[in-house]
């Protein structure tokens, strides 16, 4: 009888100890496995036994994380103050470099996007903060991913949000493209005064040659006035007109 209670305690025992180093591990998880606080191995996904009171573990996600970078006060190269915000998606690549040579791989993250933003901004000028957004997410996500590298993180993406302006930088920015418009307006209009005086230097030159295609142009210019009957005019005709008149009458004559 105190066999069998002495082997029922220990099969017992054993089920709690199987019981206590089971893990199970999903597809985007794994462990960092830590052995009298030495690293051992990186375990997962699926069933795996750990040594209980030897071997510890710590749980890593390797899903893509979406990391909300808040408001930055920037200023740019021209002295320009501004607000930036902005998103960072990243994954952890290396498990055991994620949680040995970082503390908070999460909050590190966070705080040198936050760093890594105001900096490469802070390079560039105002203008092409707004217009070349593509440019700027390609320079931060390549110098935060290579601070990150050491990590075992990878940054994929980033997305600058939105870039506040105050009221005054923003009608500042109305009355510059304003200006813009009208310069290129009068550019425009010059443009096509230029070309315009070449064509009617053109059509001199070949009218200059040509005095049929002159009478030709005179009498079209009649027709045109000639079309408002509401005035009384009075023109000039060219006197090789007359001499031709003139010789026919008095041929018949």
């Amino acid at each position: 009888m105190e066999f069998f209670s002495f082997g029922t305690g220990l099969i017992v025992l054993v089920v709690i100890v199987v019981l206590f180093s089971v893990r199970v591990l999903r597809e985007y998880q794994r462990g960092v496995i830590f052995q009298l606080g030495r690293f051992w191995a990186v375990k997962g996904p699926g069933l795996f036994f750990l040594i209980p009171m030897v071997q510890q573990m710590v749980k890593v996600d390797l899903r893509t994380v979406v990391l909300d970078v808040p408001p930055q006060d920037v200023i740019t190269r021209d002295n320009v103050s501004v607000k930036v915000n902005a998103v960072v998606y990243f994954r952890v690549v290396d498990p055991q470099k994620a949680i040995i040579q970082v503390v908070d791989f999460l909050q590190a993250t966070s705080q040198l996007a936050q760093t890594t933003l105001r900096a490469v901004l802070g390079k560039h000028e105002l203008d092409n903060l707004l217009a070349e957004r593509e440019k700027l997410n390609l320079d931060i996500q390549q110098a935060l991913d290579s601070q990150t590298d050491a990590w075992g993180i990878k940054v994929g993406i980033v997305e600058i949000k939105d870039v506040d302006l105050n009221e005054t930088m923003v009608r500042a920015i109305a009355k510059q493209a304003e200006a813009e418009r009208e310069r290129r307006a009068k550019v425009i209009h010059a443009e096509g005064e230029l070309q315009a005086s070449e064509k009617l230097l053109g059509a001199a030159e070949v009218l200059s040659r040509r005095p049929e295609a002159m009478q030709l142009r005179y009498l079209q210019t009649l027709s045109n006035i000639a079309s408002d009957k509401s005035n009384t005019i009075v023109f000039p005709v060219p006197l090789d007109v007359l001499s031709r008149f003139l010789k026919e009458a008095g041929g018949v004559k």
